[in-house]
């Protein structure tokens, strides 16, 4: 009995072994298929499944009743290519989808609807297995094709003759993006070549291009010093703790914060608030630096006006909707910097600098139309979105419909009504003329930033037209280095935005 008990011990031994064995082999089988199977399937990496897509015809893209992505069929060895009829104005947005090159933008956002293979088409594919066909299912975006394409030609022919720059367009109401442009841009129908070499040459190209960036999203994924529309969150900081528009404030041609010998902020020009006081309202209106670095210093501290800044938005990623992980736009976090020395004491230059949007302070053109949509929207900021819609091949059946949903609480209605009210006079009295519309009440903020010292400033404007009192429209037009006159054009750029999305809804 014992040599026996001795010869199976040995065995079972073996025979737990296995099962063990088995049972991680069952369990990693299982993993693999159950959940990494999405993820290699998806992958932009996997080229059999890439491959194999192209079988089936692709959903398109569409912004008003045009498709700026498509499939066209092909006789090759893939049955379909994938074509950009939007070409370079629609690049960021749409992004691409190679066969072994990845994907972007929209193309990577709704990758599933548009192959057909989401949940929501599970009914769908039921059907064509007694139809037979298998196509791809719509993206219908927000954007307004009149504003994205003033947009595009706007900013690629700016009178300045600026080579970058960046517009976007935001819906108050609702956080619809009506128009993100960024320039210079890129043809993604290269991309999308079924010659895997001259996809990958396209590619690098573009990426190669380390001087004008043409790759860059500059509307969602740089950031810029905001330059003097941070006044705006100032003028809000202010309004929160007591200012009101017609307060009045120290002006003059030069400030020295205190605990300072050879530092003084100065204004854009001696013609700009000399006068020993001004109202808030004419400050914001002649974009005079003296009283906001001074109001900010004295007056508010960091913590106030940072606090502010978070309020409409700074300091947290403006996730697009849909787009909740970030992976497919890349949506940068607009930032405010220190303004604090150490231990958490006051810096008063540093505080004086970012109350007029210098130093650390940077923003992205997204934020800086979120900023205007806030104010035109009674201090709500909505979140934004770019997917509409999702809708069958045949656009017979809605799958899915965007609501509107609010991001934050930016200020009161009465702080933002007292904002509407100083804007609209930079328009009407200041330096935003250029962005005036016959029969609509234009607000907006002038920026011109500071850059390298061998580069021109930066010029900004951000804007909202109202009809009604009621919100239509949120801009911000950003120009890289354009030097004098950028926020001039920029707010020249901003109205014809503006009036061209006006003329498409017929509210003129």
């Amino acid at each position: 009995m014992s040599t026996q008990g001795g010869f199976n011990a040995p065995l079972r031994r073996v025979g737990v072994v296995t099962l063990v064995l088995f049972g991680m082999l069952f369990v990693n089988l299982n993993y693999v298929q159950g959940v990494k199977g999405k993820d290699y399937r998806t992958s932009d990496y996997n080229s059999r499944v890439q491959t194999g897509e192209y079988d089936v015809e692709r959903g398109k893209i569409i912004v008003g009743d045009t498709a700026v992505a498509e499939s066209r069929e092909t006789t090759d060895n893939l049955k379909y290519l994938r074509t950009y009829p939007g070409g370079e104005k629609y690049a960021h947005i749409v992004g691409y989808r190679g066969v072994n090159l990845g994907s972007s933008g929209v193309e990577k956002l709704e990758d599933e609807y548009l192959s057909g293979n989401s949940d929501a088409q599970f009914a769908d594919r039921l059907s064509e297995m007694f139809t037979g066909q298998k196509p791809g299912g719509n993206v219908v975006l927000s954007l307004s094709k009149a504003a994205q394409e003033t947009a595009w030609a706007q900013l690629t022919g700016n009178k300045l003759g600026t080579q970058s720059g960046a517009a976007v367009a935001i819906d108050p109401r609702t956080g619809a993006i009506l128009a993100a442009v960024s320039f210079p841009s890129y043809d993604p129908n290269p991309y999308a070549a079924h010659d895997t070499k001259a996809a990958v040459g396209a590619k690098t190209k573009v990426e190669g291009d380390k001087e004008t960036k043409p790759g860059l999203n500059r509307a969602f994924s740089n950031r810029y010093p905001p330059g003097s529309t941070f006044k705006v969150i100032t003028s809000a900081a202010a309004l929160a703790n007591g200012t009101r528009p017609d307060t009045v404030m120290p002006a003059g041609n030069s400030y020295q914060p205190p605990q300072t010998s050879n530092f003084a902020i100065k204004n854009s020009s001696p013609n700009t608030c000399p006068e020993p006081t001004i109202t808030l309202k004419q400050a914001l209106t002649v974009s005079c630096n003296t009283s906001f670095s001074r109001l900010a210093v004295e007056g508010l501290g960091p913590d106030k006006l940072k606090e502010m800044g978070r309020n409409f938005g700074f300091e947290s990623i403006p996730h697009i909707e849909r787009d909740d992980k970030n992976f497919a736009f890349q949506v940068a976090q607009s930032e405010m910097g220190s303004m604090s020395g150490p231990e958490g004491k006051v810096d008063p230059p540093a505080l004086a600098q970012s109350a007029i949007g210098q130093r650390e302070v940077a923003m992205t053109p997204l934020q800086g139309a979120m900023i205007a949509a806030a104010v035109a929207n009674n201090g709500s900021q909505m979140r934004p979105y770019l997917v509409q819609e999702l809708k069958t091949y045949d656009l017979t059946t809605t799958h899915f419909t965007a609501q509107p949903k609010e991001l934050r609480r930016s200020c009161t209605p009465a702080i933002a009504r007292d904002l509407q009210e100083m804007m609209v006079s930079v328009v009407e009295n200041g330096t935003g003329k250029n962005a005036r519309i016959n029969g609509f009440k234009v607000g907006g903020k002038t920026g011109t930033a500071d850059n390298a010292e061998d580069a021109g400033a930066h010029g900004w404007f951000i804007s909202f037209a109202m009809k009604d009192d009621k919100p239509v429209i949120a801009t911000a037009v950003f120009l890289e280095n354009a030097g004098k006159g950028g926020s001039g054009e920029a707010a020249r750029i901003s109205g014809e935005i503006m009036k061209s999305y006006i003329a498409e809804k017929g509210l003129s």
